[in-house]
């Protein structure tokens, strides 16, 4: 959008133009066009920053969720759990990763070169690991003074203004969106795993401090709200999926997002409050329902998340705190209706695990927490290509139409009618085949490997340009 123009007069421009008549079905989504030009003046404001008027703040989140169904989870039943594997099938499977990767490695093959491994696994160190035994610090590192060390009262604000300032220092620590959720029993709370990823229970108590044990993680219930957060990956590192290329940029945003949970723990601690964090990757919570839950995004045929700012091409971290902060609401930016339509990633599948049907309450496996009605995938058949192609895939998250640099005016069209048109999901999934290639499920990726070593990328990979939003 040009730098001199207000966003209702790009839009009447964009009327003019004739592309403006396509927004005519924004009534159908329950808002009139007048309505859409007064947030396109004033944005949202998830915490200390606006986003795009075309994300809209809603009560309930996109998908249907029955809340007397859903239960904590235990996420050891998570496709990797030698129960979906029938005789030796895991074995052999744990065998051909190792075959293949090794051929790969000795064939030179592009992707798989000695330099590539040496990318993965350079992201993938783990700095917190002999920290506390575990990979990530679930009480924090505790090494900073608290306000009583230091002689003075802890930090008091109102929630609203707390939410602002956790963000604000989340954001200078490297996240690259915050959101908040308050924890209640009947709802949300359920969103915290009955166990951990390493079998500890996960069990909240009237205490005053959080504690851990051999056995358990103790959460006090005064530490009711969740702080939600994303780590950005590189995009043009993603599209060299499914190659240790492509998985260098997974690891390192796990690895990114161990450090900002820290950071943030220890700032918490530093303000007079407890910051619990995810004691391992993908540990606490469900990741996804978190971050639907706290409008960081919505959920997508995929069954993750999908932001606007990022698409998929995100990892989400969840950590728990007693500073009292105010909630954000799930979004409506027409992502998850957008899927319907889509279907790209389901076509990109290689193992066919994603959905091409419609939304549904019927789970595939144990794997799936039931309780919400989305495009539930066949988790046991991608992570079985996993161990076939030895690093993963996420050959969905590169082909996704979201997952672009979002700068292009077209992308700013295809955003905004994305949130006002239904059906908008199969001409924008076409005009991306036009641009960016179909996709076969073949497994090739989406770019040439070899070619990722002579790209000249900002720091880190990423353009953090994604994420600076107006300021309202």
């Amino acid at each position: 959008m040009p730098d001199n123009l207000t966003r209702r007069e790009f839009l009447k421009d964009l009327g003019l133009m004739g592309a403006g008549v396509t927004l005519g079905p924004v009534a159908a989504q329950g808002e009139s066009f007048d309505s859409f030009l007064e947030r396109a003046d004033h944005g949202w404001k998830p915490g200390p920053a606006t986003r795009p008027a075309w994300v809209k703040e809603v009560d309930k989140p996109t998908i249907e969720i029955d809340w007397e169904k859903v239960q904590r989870y235990d996420p050891r039943l998570s496709a990797g759990n030698a129960k979906y594997y029938p005789g030796d099938r895991q074995k052999k499977l744990q065998d051909l990763q190792v075959e293949n990767t090794t051929r790969y490695l000795k064939e030179n093959r592009p992707g798989y070169t000695l330099r590539d491994w040496a990318l993965m696994d350079g992201a993938n160190v783990r700095a917190f690991a002999n920290v506390s035994g575990a990979e990530f610090p679930f009480l924090g590192l505790r090494s900073v003074k608290t306000p009583e060390q230091r002689g003075v009262p802890k930090y008091t604000a109102t929630p609203e203004e707390a939410a602002k300032v956790v963000a604000a220092a989340m954001r200078f620590y490297g996240a690259g969106t915050v959101g908040f959720v308050e924890l209640d029993p009947k709802t949300t709370q359920k969103l915290i795993y009955a166990n951990d990823g390493d079998g500890k229970i996960l069990e909240f108590a009237d205490v005053d401090v959080a504690q851990e044990t051999k056995e358990k993680r103790v959460i006090p219930n005064k530490a009711r709200w969740a702080i939600v957060f994303t780590a950005q990956m590189s995009v043009e590192t993603q599209r060299r999926a499914p190659t240790p290329t492509g998985a260098a940029t997974t690891y390192a945003a796990y690895e990114a997002g161990g450090l900002i949970q820290t950071r943030t723990q220890e700032f918490l601690r530093a303000l007079g409050y407890q910051g619990i964090g995810e004691a391992s990757r993908n540990a606490l919570g469900i990741a996804p329902a978190f971050g639907v839950m706290a409008g960081l995004g919505e959920l997508s045929r995929v069954n993750r998340l999908v932001t606007p700012e990022y698409g998929p091409v995100v990892r989400v971290f969840k950590m728990l705190t007693d500073l009292p902060l105010a909630p954000t609401k799930p979004i409506n930016a027409g992502i998850f209706q957008f899927c319907h339509a889509c279907k790209k990633c389901a076509d990109s599948c290689p193992s066919k695990a994603l959905s091409f049907e419609d939304p549904t309450w019927n789970v595939k496996g144990g794997w799936n927490n039931p309780g919400h009605k989305t495009f539930y995938e066949d988790s046991v058949k991608c992570r079985s290509y996993w161990y076939e192609v030895g690093t993963g895939c996420a050959i969905c998250f590169a082909a996704c139409p979201f997952a672009t640099k979002d700068q292009a005016f077209m992308y700013h069209v295809r955003n905004m009618l994305t949130s006002v048109v239904p059906g908008w999901g199969g001409i924008a999934k076409n005009l991306d085949d036009v641009l960016y290639g179909a996709t076969d499920g073949t497994g090739k990726p989406r770019k040439d490997p070899t070619t990722w070593w002579d790209l000249d990328l900002p720091e880190y990979g990423i353009d953090t340009m994604r994420a600076k939003r107006d300021s309202g």
